[in-house]
């Protein structure tokens, strides 16, 4: 069932983007979990940022559900991250591998003798808005993907969540956040182009401590493109914190580049 999935490079960049996706100093706010009325949404955005992570590097294992409608996949994969710097994730056997920094986007795939080599013009495209390192590493952390700081939200309580929605609404796209009240993380971003009937939905079902920090248990993403849906699931399994790892990654000789349009 994997060999299947990872035969379509696309398909795989697809899923490895969403999956590819600064310490705080500040002390963490502590929450019993209940949902409180009277806070501001400044207030809840404050507190988001001050529950940022903490650690240096993590690493693990994600399980990986993908689901267009005309597929359906399940495969295990390796994870390695250093926070701000790198993505590393390994399918079974190194037959695919990617990785991530702040400039490139890469991956290979030993099946089919092919590679990817870029930047992220690609899955900004995808998105229809600009992406970059810190976004897809805020969507694996529970964090908001885009800074809540520089714009001005309304908050409103939805789901024992803290929903906040911008007083100004964005020409190109909207967007909606929900914060759980326990850790301040995300319980569901959604970015949506109406006018080009795309629509991006991460929710997050809830958090594992690991240590001092909270970090996502379970990931369900929807991604729908007019008449495209594609579903994909994440857990994370055996999560450590601040080993020391590091990247083995280097593109064979010989592999032919790819161009993903």
């Amino acid at each position: 069932m994997t060999g299947n999935l990872l035969k379509n490079s696309r398909a795989f960049f697809y899923v490895a983007f969403v999956f590819l996706v600064v310490s705080c100093k500040s002390t963490k706010v502590i929450s019993d979990g209940t949902v409180d009325d009277r806070l501001s949404s400044k207030a809840v955005i404050k507190a988001h940022y001050q529950n940022a992570p903490g650690f240096n590097s993590l690493s693990g294992k994600v399980k990986i559900n993908y689901n267009d409608g005309e597929d359906s996949q399940s495969f295990t994969v390796s994870l390695r991250m250093v926070k701000d710097k790198g993505i590393w994730m390994s399918a079974p056997l190194g037959i695919v591998k990617a990785y991530i920094t702040p400039d490139r986007v890469s991956f290979y795939n030993k099946l089919d003798n092919e590679y990817f080599d870029g930047d992220f013009s690609y899955l900004s495209k995808l998105l229809g808005t600009e992406v970059d390192f810190g976004i897809v590493q805020n969507l694996l952390l529970g964090q908001a993907l885009f800074d809540l700081r520089k714009e001005k939200y309304g908050v409103s309580i939805a789901d024992e969540s803290y929903r906040l929605i911008p007083k100004k609404a964005g020409q190109l796209y909207k967007t909606l956040f929900q914060i759980e009240p326990k850790n301040y993380k995300m319980a569901l971003q959604q970015l949506s182009q109406p006018l080009k009937k795309r629509l991006l939905e991460i929710k997050y079902q809830n958090y594992q401590q690991v240590g001092k920090e909270a970090i996502p248990n379970e990931i369900n993403i929807l991604a729908i493109e007019e008449n495209s849906e594609s579903n994909i699931s994440l857990e994370y399994r055996s999560i450590e914190l601040n080993r020391q790892i590091n990247f083995p990654y280097k593109i064979p000789k010989g592999f032919k580049e790819i161009v993903l349009e």
